[in-house]
């Protein structure tokens, strides 16, 4: 079983970039495709973007297209989300997440398509 713990969160101003870390433990990376999500205070927990096991595929909603890259780096059992020209609206709690082996290599926009979840790293982007 895998065990995932994100870093990098912050407070930065609007058009300021951060890079989100997400360290895996406990299992091979390699084993997962994995995504990332996010959550803002009254909202539900949406799709952000999301890498194949080997990281040749990715997908990303079309309200961070152009704007964060999603990559990884299997040796250091690391997955990034690298987030430039932050706006307001991305202000939320990031979490990484595992999809588990059994579902192949595709990538899930849907929260439940995930078995492991980190414990979120807050970002919060000011006007």
């Amino acid at each position: 079983q895998v065990q995932l713990v994100e870093s990098g969160g912050g407070l930065v101003q609007a058009g300021g970039s951060l890079r989100l870390s997400c360290a895996a433990s406990g299992s091979t990376l390699s084993m997962y495709a994995m995504g990332w999500f996010r959550q803002a205070p009254g909202k539900e927990r949406e799709f952000v973007e999301g890498i194949s096991r080997s990281g040749g595929k990715t997908a990303y909603a079309d309200s961070v297209k152009g704007r964060f890259t999603i990559s990884r780096d299997n040796a250091k059992n690391t997955v990034y989300l690298q987030m430039n020209n932050l706006k307001p609206e991305d202000t939320a709690v990031y979490y990484c997440a595992a999809r588990p082996p059994r579902f192949g290599d595709n990538i899930d926009t849907r929260v439940g398509g995930y078995d492991y979840w980190g414990q979120g790293t807050q970002v919060t982007v000011s006007s």
